[in-house]
């Protein structure tokens, strides 16, 4: 049976630059990220629209995983969102499906001004058996990149 974990992150950013940021991460992720990026390569397709395939290799200090492949099965940049698929690598072991889903929407103060964005991540998964984690781990890094990511933005 499938389950799903989701995390709402609000950041300072304008959502524009922020979706722009997570569409170039196979270039800026190993730039900005040097403790958990060896380097993001596509290796199928454009690198950003359905059926693209990137290839990421994690550093020593990242737990559990070297490496991850994952498959973009649908991007839309008007609505800001995008969804993937790991399809190779050690989360195939632990995970029968793993898909993650993150969009990108405007946040307004009361007045109707901008005031940056939220992200709202969702990761859908099946365990391979009962004795593995459910993927907190996972569920944390990405909040914790969310906010390094719109710490890098407001400063660049």
């Amino acid at each position: 049976m499938a389950s799903k974990v989701e995390l709402v992150v609000e950041v300072k950013s304008p959502a524009d630059k922020l979706w722009t940021a997570l569409r170039d991460s196979t270039e800026l992720f190993p730039k900005i990220f040097p403790e958990q990026y060896k380097s993001i390569e596509t290796v199928e397709g454009d690198g950003k629209s359905a059926g693209t395939v990137r290839l990421l290799k994690y550093t020593e200090g990242v737990p559990m995983v070297t490496f991850a492949k994952e498959k973009v099965e649908m991007a839309d940049d008007e609505k800001k969102v995008v969804s993937y698929s790991v399809v190779d690598g050690e989360l195939v072991s632990f995970y029968k499906n793993f898909r993650v889903t993150v969009q990108v929407t405007p946040s307004a103060k009361d007045d109707g001004a901008a005031a940056g964005a939220v992200v709202n991540w969702a990761m859908e998964f099946d365990k391979a058996s009962d004795a593995v984690p459910d993927p907190d781990v996972i569920k944390e890094t990405a909040a914790k990149t969310f906010h390094d990511l719109d710490d890098y933005l407001l400063k660049n």
